[in-house]
C-alpha cells in the first residue's frame, strides 16, 4: 500500500522591494522570497482536511508585511531570513522552516559627478544567496552564497595528462582560457559579526583566489578557492560550489590566411562540463538541514 513521504509546501518567488526612507541617502533592499514549511501536514493528502494548512497565501502576505515590521532587519537578507522563520515555527503544525532568498544588488547613480542620494541601477552581475533552515526545538543553520558570478582568466591554466578511452578527442593544453560561473553556498557555523561585511569578504577572497592559482584543472581551483575562504574567515564551516566550465575553443582563421596565437575564440554555451565540490573543515559538524540533498544548492 503506497504511504505519503516526505512533503512541503509554501510560497515561492515573493518579489518584494523595502525603500528605506528614514535617512539620507535612500537605501534599497530588493528580495524574492521563498518559504517552505514542513510538519502535520498529513490530511490535506490523504483526505483533502485543510484545517492545519496556511494558506501560501498568507505565507505571502507575512513576507511582504514583514519588509516593513522587521524595519532594519530587511536590509540584510540572512538577518530578514531569520525572522521569517522565526515567525513561521511558531505556527503549532509547523516542524520545519526553510526560507529561500535572492538579493538583487543595486548601485548609486551619479548626478554631477556625486552619487546621487535616490537614484539607482540595477546591477547586472551576481545575485546574493540566502538559505535559513529552523526547527521548532530552536536549531538554526544560515547559508549565505552567489549565483550567477562569471569570472575569466586569459592565462595560467592548463589541463593536460588526464585519463582517455577511445572516444576520448580532447586535446592537451598548457595554456588555455578558464572561464565559469560561481554558483557557491557557504554555511555559517558562527554568525559573523556583520553579515553585509561578511559577504563581500568571501566574494573578494573568493574572486582573488581564482585570478591568483596557477590553475592545472577547474577542481584543482574550486578546490583552492574554498581553501582560502575558511581561511579567511573562520567562522564558515563549510562552502559548496558549483562551477560549469565555461569553454573557449581557439578558432581556426588560417582559411582566411590568418594566424591565431590564442587570441580569438568560440564561446560555446552548451554542453558543458560541470564541476561541483565542497570545501569543509576537518573538525566540523554536520550542516543540518540547510543542506539536505535534493534541496537544491
Amino acid at each position: 500500500m503506497p504511504v505519503l513521504g516526505h512533503t512541503q509546501y509554501g510560497k515561492a518567488e515573493v518579489r518584494v522591494v523595502r525603500v528605506y526612507r528614514d535617512r539620507e541617502p535612500h537605501e534599497i533592499a530588493d528580495h524574492n522570497v521563498s518559504v517552505a514549511l514542513s510538519g502535520d501536514f498529513t490530511d490535506t493528502h490523504l483526505t483533502g482536511d485543510n484545517t492545519r494548512v496556511l494558506t501560501t497565501d498568507a505565507v505571502k502576505n507575512t513576507v511582504n508585511a514583514f519588509a516593513k515590521e522587521a524595519g532594519d532587519a530587511a536590509r540584510t537578507p540572512e538577518v530578514f531570513g531569520l525572522e521569517l522563520a522565526r515567525h513561521f515555527t511558531g505556527v503549532p503544525q509547523v516542524s520545519r522552516v526553510r526560507v529561500g532568498i535572492e538579493t538583487y544588488p543595486w548601485r548609486r547613480l551619479e548626478h554631477a559627478g556625486t552619487p546621487h542620494p535616490h537614484a539607482f541601477a540595477r546591477d547586472g552581475g551576481h545575485v546574493r544567496t540566502t538559505t535559513v533552515t529552523r526547527t521548532t526545538g530552536g536549531d538554526e543553520w544560515v547559508t549565505s552564497g552567489v549565483t550567477g558570478l562569471v569570472v575569466l582568466k586569459t592565462t595560467d591554466s592548463e589541463f593536460h595528462s588526464f585519463y582517455t578511452d577511445r572516444y576520448t578527442t580532447l586535446a592537451e593544453t598548457t595554456d588555455r582560457v578558464m572561464a565559469t560561473e560561481v554558483t557557491a553556498q557557504w554555511w555559517h557555523a558562527e554568525p559573523p559579526g556583520d553579515w553585509n561585511a561578511s559577504y563581500p569578504q568571501v566574494i573578494d577572497t573568493m574572486t582573488s583566489a581564482f585570478a591568483g592559482h596557477h590553475s592545472l584543472a577547474l577542481q584543482q581551483t574550486l578546490y583552492e578557492m574554498g581553501t582560502q575562504v575558511l581561511t579567511a574567515e573562520p567562522g564558515i564551516g563549510e562552502i559548496r560550489f558549483s562551477l560549469p566550465n565555461k569553454h573557449h575553443f581557439l578558432l581556426d582563421l588560417s582559411p582566411f590566411g590568418l594566424k591565431n596565437p590564442g587570441e580569438v575564440f568560440h564561446a560555446d554555451d552548451r554542453p558543458y562540463g560541470l564541476i561541483e565540490g565542497t570545501v569543509r573543515r576537518d573538525d566540523t559538524t554536520d550542516p543540518g538541514p540547510a543542506f539536505d540533498p535534493g534541496q537544491g544548492w
